[in-house]
């Protein structure tokens, strides 16, 4: 594994932050009704993203996941300020605003979004793998999905022509506890989701999703068995989300003091410990690198909401192109 060093760390905890901030906003955001539809947040989770990113190759490795999808792209190289924009429905975003909240998206970046069917991009992920196959890329490509989409039977068909193929893809269950608001002991006779890969023969296994260098430690692995040629693998990254499965969950199923438990082993105070405790940063360079995030959301804020919305004449761009219709003329 690349070795975490005080760089890494700084990095670390700048980067959650950013997440954690940006995500924070979105929910102001989305209460002045500014962020319409639905919106899954991130807060927790922030160290499955971080120690991944650690371990790959951005050149040329691929991410797919499902609707928690705001903080990834930003991480894989997307403007921030594009994504808010997408989020407020502008043109300035990713999707030129009709993507919106669970579908960002950027080929650019290997970036492929952001899907809103649950589970639906587990066997997209594998194809994406089967092209880097076929195409002798040298990428892998991370397969990220929830709890919940871990019952889908699309899960299995993927699992087994990944197997059979050697396709070179991680497939990650973020596993915080509860999908969209039923725990997991409640929806299987099982709880250790990462058996699932047991019956295909799938190298597998439980990983703490609340430290990122545990995850960037098993990340290496399975990218390195993948870049080998040697298949996928399947890892269940035990995480926890502190705010809702959306916006408009009003959490019955857990305990105020249960998510304030989480909360004390909140991976960027983890990164931010260390940082302390190593002497990485000063308290004054600390200070520096939370007004940094506070002036880069606040710049993403600026920009969406200067932004204007879609023109009418983008709903007929994007559809398709006729030659023998000109009366449609295409801008894009």
């Amino acid at each position: 594994m690349k070795e975490v060093t005080k760089e890494v760390y700084l990095k670390w905890y700048e980067d959650m932050l950013l997440w954690r901030k940006f995500e924070d906003k979105l929910a102001a955001l989305y209460i002045q009704q500014k962020v319409r539809g639905f919106l899954h947040l991130y807060n927790g989770q922030e160290a499955v993203l971080a120690g991944a990113l650690h371990a790959m190759d951005l050149t040329k490795d691929k991410m797919i996941t499902a609707y928690r999808n705001h903080v990834q792209p930003i991480g894989m190289g997307v403007d921030p300020r594009r994504v808010m924009a997408e989020l407020l429905g502008k043109v300035t975003g990713t999707s030129k605003g009709m993507g919106g909240s669970m579908h960002i998206f950027s080929k650019e970046h290997r970036f492929y979004g952001g899907h809103g069917i649950v589970g639906g991009q587990i066997p997209v992920g594998a194809g994406l793998a089967f092209a880097d196959k076929y195409f002798e890329t040298g990428g892998v490509t991370m397969t990220y999905f929830g709890d919940g989409a871990a019952r889908q039977g699309s899960l299995h068909e993927a699992f087994n022509m990944a197997m059979l193929w050697k396709l070179p893809v991680v497939f990650i269950v973020e596993n915080n506890g509860y999908a969209m608001g039923t725990s997991v002991e409640r929806t299987a006779n099982h709880t250790d989701i990462w058996k699932l890969g047991l019956g295909y023969e799938m190298p597998c296994g439980p990983v703490d999703g609340m430290n990122p260098v545990k995850v960037a430690e098993a990340m290496t692995e399975a990218i390195d068995r993948a870049r080998r040629g040697d298949g996928p693998t399947f890892l269940e990254m035990k995480t926890y989300r502190y705010r809702g499965h959306s916006m408009s969950d009003a959490q019955l199923y857990r305990s105020k003091e249960e998510v304030e438990e989480y909360k004390k082993i909140d991976p960027i105070t983890q990164v931010l410990d260390v940082i302390k405790d190593q002497k990485y940063a000063t308290e004054e360079e600390i200070e520096a690198i939370d007004q940094r995030v506070k002036n880069l959301v606040e710049e993403c804020v600026t920009f969406a909401e200067e932004s204007e919305y879609p023109p009418i004449q983008q709903l007929y761009d994007v559809v398709y192109e006729q030659e023998n219709y000109p009366f449609l003329p295409h801008k894009l």
